[in-house]
């Protein structure tokens, strides 16, 4: 879609100022152009490719409001966090505010406070909420993880149905974008339909994330903890996740870390609220290394330098699995994403799907459909875990793709590597990725700006890649700027944050020069 010359300025101008970006990454100004130009969008795009940007920026140059549906509080907190670093003023309405700071929000928010509100969808029509959606003009709304709406998905909330009601209730219907990580063809048709997007621009980046490797490794239950240990002893720097099907699981493997001495916390729903929190923190301010979790942690955890995920139970599809294993190396560096299966994994998964919970909005037909569709994913996830070819060849095929075999990054495709264990696959990767690392970076330089980015962060109450990102910090590290000018060059460093940052870093990159 064409834009005037005014706002195409205003787009660029607000790219570099507000998100420190010289260009956009691929399919987003795409997206961008189109919301802008009031059309609708479905994008899918993998994790780390930039989707939070495709509507942010637009939402900041149109005249209203823009609401943003997302499923869960961890993952509105990281995104209004992030943007008020960056100078925007967001807020966001779920159950973990108290009534009184909801409608006080809501107050704000009709007085032209914020620009970007983040919304719980069991919240969109309560009569509050209605209220405020018809007091003030909303320019955008934006589906975040829209792949929740569609029964085809692995990740199905009845509460996003009333997203197409909502927006059936608006005096002004408009522009609607629908982004998510994972969407086969069927989901993809589930989101246009019960969205009821209007001839919407498609645009599908491809799912594949080069910088990680996958492995599947084959073993008896007994020999897991040992092969998990012998993973995180080969990768001491690293820290990452370590998914598992249960919360007994959970607890039996997180007693086992931390009695070897392993830097652990755990994350999973049978955990009071304050502990379950607290643990989140601490994993994402870097005051653990390792979060043993159930699937109930992690979407939206904006964590970029989760350097592995280890499944230590095969999951439940290959949905859940490809997005929760692209939690690692968001931040484009080389990350890795094992899988310990064993035959007893899919003996759990059954039970789990035949046990599971009918979700509010669901009867009995329409769950024994959702639990068939479930098994039928089981199946698929099954045939990935015994597969002979390339894993990333198996996995985009899964979601459209094709791949051109080998991948040369997983364990099938490493010459001779079928079934070795992952520190033999990467011994020879780990030293490579580190010589390269530290011809262009001094590592002396490269930890004193870690260690200063954390403390900014501990005394804004933030996690350290809300600051800046390893990838930001990186090339800051390797251009050395002295001047504010030099520092709003490094790319993820906006207006804001370079009068912000700027006093802390220039100095020290002027010392380091001498």
């Amino acid at each position: 879609m064409t834009l005037s010359p005014d706002l195409t300025e205003q787009k660029y101008s607000t790219l570099k100022q507000i998100f420190g970006y010289d260009s956009f990454r691929p399919g987003q100004e795409d997206i961008v152009n189109h919301l802008l130009g009031q059309g609708d969008a479905l994008a899918v795009m993998p994790t780390g490719a930039g989707k939070s940007i495709c509507y942010q920026l637009p939402a900041l140059l149109m005249p209203g409001v823009t609401v943003v549906v997302s499923p869960l509080i961890s993952l509105m907190k990281d995104q209004v966090q992030a943007l008020i670093q960056m100078g925007v003023r967001a807020a966001y309405i779920n159950s973990s505010l108290t009534e009184g700071q909801c409608r006080k929000a809501l107050s704000n928010a009709s007085q032209g406070m914020y620009k970007i509100i983040y919304v719980a969808p069991e919240r969109l029509l309560t009569p509050s909420f209605l209220r405020f959606a018809h007091s003030i003009s909303i320019s955008l709304l934006c589906v975040d993880e829209a792949h929740c709406v569609s029964q085809w998905g692995q990740d199905f909330r009845p509460s996003y149905l009333q997203i197409r009601e909502f927006i059936a209730a608006l005096p002004n219907r408009p522009p609607v974008g629908a982004f998510t990580a994972t969407a086969t063809a069927h989901v993809r048709k589930d989101i246009l339909q019960m969205l009821d997007l209007q001839d919407p621009l498609e645009v599908i980046t491809g799912f594949d994330r080069p910088n990680l490797y996958f492995e599947v490794q084959r073993l008896q239950d007994r020999d897991k903890m040992a092969a998990l240990k012998v993973y995180l002893d080969a990768h001491p720097d690293r820290c990452g996740i370590v998914y598992c099907s249960t919360r007994k699981k959970v607890d039996q493997v997180y007693t086992h870390l931390t009695d070897m001495g392993v830097s652990a916390a755990r994350y999973h729903a049978g955990l009071e609220d304050s502990l379950r929190q607290q643990n989140q923190d601490d994993f994402l301010f870097d005051k653990v290394r390792v979060m043993v979790a159930t699937n109930a942690f992690g979407m939206g955890i904006d964590k970029s330098n989760v350097g592995f995920v280890v499944h230590y139970n095969m999951p439940l599809d290959l949905e859940s699995y490809y997005q929760e294993a692209g939690r690692a190396g968001r931040d484009g560096q080389p990350a890795d994403c094992i899988l310990l299966y064993s035959a007893s994994d899919v003996r759990t998964g059954n039970f789990l799907i035949d046990n599971s919970s009918p979700k509010a909005g669901v009867d009995q037909e329409e769950l024994e459909a959702l639990r068939n569709r479930q098994r039928e994913r089981l199946k698929q996830m099954t045939f990935y875990c015994h597969s002979k070819y390339c894993l990333r060849g198996e996995m985009l095929r899964y979601f459209g793709q094709r791949q051109k075999q080998p991948c040369g990054n997983c364990s099938i495709c490493l010459p001779g590597q079928e079934k070795a264990n992952v520190v033999a696959v990467r011994a020879a990767q780990e030293k490579k990725r580190i010589q390269v690392e530290e011809k262009n970076l001094d590592p002396e330089l490269w930890q004193t700006l870690k260690k200063l980015r954390l403390d900014l962060a501990r005394r804004a109450g933030v996690p350290a890649f809300v600051v800046f990102t390893d990838a930001t910090l990186r090339q800051m590290c390797a251009l050395c700027p002295t001047t504010e000018q030099q520092f709003l060059q490094v790319p993820g460093v906006g207006a804001r944050k370079c009068q912000q940052y700027s006093k802390y870093f220039l100095p020290l990159f002027k010392a380091y020069k001498g």
